[in-house]
């Protein structure tokens, strides 16, 4: 082999070491988020009264985002928090619901008073619209997702549908799966009614 031949194989084969260095170099660990959950908040509840981050104090709440179009998780997750507010015997006197929209076009006050009132979900429930930015602004602080989905009247919204506890200082306690069952969600709310956090 002429002198050049050599050279370019002690090229490649110093190039295959290099790539076989970096895969096989372990990634970095991803930074983990320390954002908190939750926080202020200006909303409009669902007598068409402004409201604050001081509705979650005082009670135990299940934060739960979601619109009245919604055809199939919203009402379930409903449904199941209702079971859940029924289930919690004397202990429901410290719990609320608090169904926050993600569609502020279609879910004005009177709409989402119209909705919570079926009979199977949870009694008291207060619905929460705003200003497509005040939506925004707690989505983000809750780390919400969600997207239309299609034009014209009859669009959806997909989105996440976490359930958010907070304690009674308004603070984050945990996420509650929207798919639990009733039985499973009110032995987690009441654990973390029992743990007694500070400020309940």
């Amino acid at each position: 082999m002429s002198l050049r031949t050599w050279a370019w194989i002690a090229v490649a084969v110093a190039a295959a070491g290099l790539l076989t260095l970096v895969a096989l170099r372990p990634a970095p660990p991803r930074a983990a988020s320390s954002a908190p959950i939750g926080g202020a908040f200006q909303l409009t509840d669902e007598t068409g009264r402004g409201v604050n981050q001081s509705l979650l104090t005082g009670k135990w709440s299940a934060v739960y985002f979601g619109y009245t179009y919604c055809p199939d998780v919203c009402p379930t997750t409903l449904q199941m928090l209702g079971t859940v507010q029924r289930s919690l015997g004397p202990r429901r006197k410290d719990f609320q619901v608090v169904f926050v929209t993600v569609d502020p076009a279609r879910d004005t006050p009177s709409q989402l008073k119209l909705y919570l009132s079926n009979a199977v979900f949870p009694a008291g429930a207060v619905g929460l619209t705003g200003t497509p930015d005040q939506i925004a602004r707690i989505t983000g602080a809750y780390g919400v997702y969600f997207q239309k989905e299609g034009t014209g009247a009859d669009y959806t919204v997909n989105h996440s549908s976490a359930i958010y506890l907070m304690n009674p200082s308004g603070g984050f306690d945990s996420v509650i799966a929207s798919d639990s069952t009733p039985a499973d969600a009110t032995a987690a709310i009441l654990k973390a009614m029992n743990a007694g956090p500070a400020g309940a």
